[in-house]
């Protein structure tokens, strides 16, 4: 007999534990609902932009007068390619586009090896569900990741965001501050913790491994039989445990706006950085969820920008 759904498995945890069946999505409460929309580029314009879903359906939509692009650089969307993967934040129930992010792509792991002399290759371990990655630094951007990562060797913990071009990764952006520890030293939780989910606050960052238009989150305190995951179980935030299945609220202090997230991944590498995240305050340390592309722009996230102060309850 296979494992129950996540669907299924939030709904029989609710009811072990007591709580009202809470649905995944937006909190009604909050202002003009967001829209995250994942498609290839089949035509666009300073005013419109036609797309194929990965459902294979086409949508056409406006572009609003103040939209913004980013495809490795800041630029227009009518400048944007033809065959791009685009993913949009849109209001109006998804026909207005607002900004749109092409090609883009996060790379999060531990360094395995670095080799080149100009533009530089690294090999990077991205956790037992994730596998390898081999990301290329352009020699222009080089600089600026390696400042932002002074230990730039391997054993050590590397995330950066860049674009998907030609079939490779290249990293243009460090997505955080590297942790000065070896991927392997964690730094312990608060020995105060409780073991119990209230309201627990940290950073909330995205990863593109989840499938296209997915919403949900990857978690770092997964029980271990749960994911037959040897590395799951840590973080330094002082998160409880929780299964596959659980409904997060997630809430990003920065615009306000919160939704119910189901837990549908392991999150052992997010586990792994003890950093803050710096957009609207100074979080606590701690990546508290790791959120799919969609989750994280309809909660106000930005792509680029890596990370936003979040706050996590149960739904």
């Amino acid at each position: 007999m296979g494992h129950p759904s996540v669907e299924r498995r939030r709904v029989l945890a609710a009811a072990v534990l007591g709580r009202t069946g809470a649905v995944p999505g937006a909190d009604p409460g909050d202002e003009e609902p967001l829209r995250a929309v994942v498609g290839e580029v089949l035509d666009v314009s300073p005013h419109l932009i036609t797309i194929e879903t990965p459902g294979g359906v086409q949508e056409r939509l406006v572009i609003a007068p103040w939209a913004t692009a980013w495809n490795g650089s800041d630029t227009t969307p009518g400048d944007l390619s033809v065959g791009s993967m685009v993913l949009m934040r849109t209001l109006r129930d998804g026909r207005v586009v607002e900004r749109i992010w092409a090609d883009t792509t996060r790379i999060t792991g531990t360094i395995l090896s670095i080799t080149g002399k100009k533009d530089l290759t690294v090999e990077l371990d991205c956790g037992p569900h994730r596998g390898h990655r081999s990301v290329v630094i352009p020699y222009r951007a080089s600089g600026r990741l390696q400042v932002r990562h002074p230990q730039f060797e391997p054993g050590y913990l590397f995330d950066a965001i860049g674009i998907r071009r030609d079939g490779a990764s290249l990293a243009l952006l460090p997505a955080t501050s590297q942790p000065p520890y070896p991927a392997r030293s964690v730094p312990p939780p608060p020995p105060a913790y409780a073991g119990t989910l209230s309201r627990i606050a940290g950073t909330a960052t995205w990863s593109d491994t989840f499938d296209e238009e997915e919403r949900g989150a990857a978690y770092p305190m997964l029980e271990r039989t749960d994911t037959g995951c040897p590395k799951t179980g840590v973080s330094c935030a002082g998160l409880p445990y929780l299964a596959v299945g659980s409904l997060l609220q997630v809430r990003n202090v920065c615009s306000n706006r919160s939704a119910n997230v189901p837990v549908v991944a392991c999150g052992c590498m997010a586990g792994r950085f003890c950093d803050r995240c710096v957009e609207c305050d100074t979080s606590p340390r701690g990546r508290i969820a790791e959120l799919s592309p969609s989750s994280y722009v309809e909660l106000g996230g930005e792509l680029i920008k890596g990370c936003f102060n979040a706050q996590i309850g149960l739904g």
